[in-house]
């Protein structure tokens, strides 16, 4: 929520186009980002579960060895920056993007350090508090100074504040390395152990920004900016993911470690229904006003609701895929990988198809948008079922995060959505509306969905 005011600013002050733009080039700077930490984001809790040393020497050569990579994926692009840009467009101010690629990469295996320790916090702060507040802050200020770069320079602004945000949390919680030498060959073997864990979450990563890849190839940069747009709005439901995610794999590794399958099922199927449950709830706040939603940003915008729509369901059929994965990935990695590849595929095929299908029935390039964010919920809601399958088969336990509830508090939820749009006016068909469609929905599932043992994660007791 915290990214609102940064969606209402470059919306209104810098337009869709230099949305498009820094959003094109976003897709290849935060992929290679990804592929630089060489999966030690999920692979730094196993490491540290598993080795005797310092538990600083071993964060250590996770960030020695993120930097390296990091430094050389920005200084390629740098040199070759074609790839973030298709329409060929692009600023002085734009070809510095790249250098957020090191801040980011250090504030991912510092954070992941931290959720290691159980301090969530350190990852709220940071990406709560200080990424969205300060890219918004920049974004103004820039607007008013360089308005030609604000955008690009307010991105790495905010990723170097959000980096010092984490790297503080982790020196209090680790201190510095004792008696550290780092040697090449041994960071080279542990970067060639952790490889296919860094593919798998390139590519996991990658399904949900290979959309705005291939439409930036396809569309105007304005309609890959109101692309963006929805893409940021749905993307809110996507955070609960990321906030389930730092405990789910120190308390899944440990299980692991003791071989106990039964546990890592009910850890899995209780997580994934509480992020089914709440991306539900706030996929239809935000999708039944979702004209209202868009049309905060600007008026060209609206034309983006049938891609919102899209974007939110798709979240809401990829829980699953989501929780599995956070147990394939120590269990079995390659396979994990060989479906994560099979979905990317079908995704990318879906959406070029559903493209040159608006093409050929000759609508505006916004139906374009539309088209690549339902490819996407198709291609995560395969990936859902195959994955579940595989870690079923693999714990010998029934993986299901579905309860019949949802559908009552979907139902109420979708009611009260109806009369809100049907008998009040814009402004308050987001002012009360939404908070209304919240309210039922929550009283719904709380009173008939969740049970004793998902209620204590709620309650300040530790004692309950």
């Amino acid at each position: 929520m915290g990214r609102i005011p940064f969606l209402l600013i470059a919306g209104r002050l810098y337009g869709a186009d230099s949305l498009g733009r820094l959003a094109s080039a976003l897709v290849v700077i935060e992929f290679l980002a990804l592929l630089s930490s060489m999966g030690l984001k999920r692979g730094l809790a196993r490491r540290l579960t598993e080795e005797d040393t310092h538990p600083a020497n071993a964060v250590g050569d996770a960030m020695l060895i993120s930097v390296f990579f990091g430094a050389c994926a920005a200084t390629a692009l740098w040199l070759f920056p074609a790839p973030m840009f298709p329409s060929g467009r692009y600023s002085i101010y734009d070809l510095m993007l790249p250098l957020a690629i090191i801040p980011i990469t250090v504030t991912d295996i510092a954070l992941a350090a931290c959720a290691y320790h159980f301090n969530v916090g350190a990852t709220v702060k940071a990406r709560s508090i200080v990424e969205p507040w300060t890219i918004s802050g920049a974004a103004l200020g820039f607007y008013y100074l360089v308005p030609e770069g604000g955008l690009a320079l307010a991105f790495i602004f905010a990723n170097v504040c959000t980096m010092l945000a984490a790297v503080v949390p982790l020196l209090r919680a680790y201190g510095l390395p004792q008696q550290w030498r780092p040697h090449p060959i041994h960071l080279l073997k542990l970067a060639r152990a952790n490889l296919p864990l860094a593919l798998a979450e390139g590519v996991e990563w990658g399904s949900r920004r290979l959309d705005v890849f291939i439409l930036g190839m396809f569309a105007s940069p304005s309609a890959v900016g109101v692309y963006y747009i929805a893409q940021q709005v749905a993307s809110l439901p996507q955070k609960l993911k990321t906030s389930f995610e730092p405990i789910l794999g120190p308390v899944i590794t440990r299980s692991l470690k003791n071989k106990d399958y039964h546990a890592i099922a009910l850890q899995v199927c209780q997580v994934g229904f509480w992020i089914t449950a709440a991306q539900c709830g706030i996929a239809l706040a935000l999708g039944i006003p979702g004209e209202g939603v868009m049309g905060l940003v600007g008026p060209h915008f609206v034309g983006g609701t049938g891609a919102l729509a899209f974007l939110l369901a798709a979240e809401v059929v990829a829980a699953t895929a989501v929780v599995a994965d956070s147990a394939l990935i120590y269990m079995a990695r390659m396979k994990n990988l060989a479906i994560s590849l099979l979905t990317i595929a079908i995704q990318a095929g879906l959406t070029v198809g559903g493209i040159l299908l608006v093409d050929d029935l000759g609508l505006d390039q916004l139906y374009r948008a539309a088209a690549a964010a339902a490819a996407l919920m198709l291609s995560l809601a395969i990936a859902s079922i195959l994955k579940s399958w595989l870690l079923s088969r693999l714990l010998g336990e029934r993986i299901n995060n579905w309860r019949w509830p949802l559908v009552w508090a979907a139902g109420a939820a979708s009611v009260v959505g109806w009369a809100a749009t049907r008998f009040l006016p814009e402004w308050a068909e987001l002012a009360f509306g939404i908070p209304a469609i919240l309210a039922v929905y929550c009283w719904v599932i709380w009173n008939k969905g969740f049970g004793a043992e998902d209620r204590v994660l709620f309650r300040k007791s530790a004692k309950a």
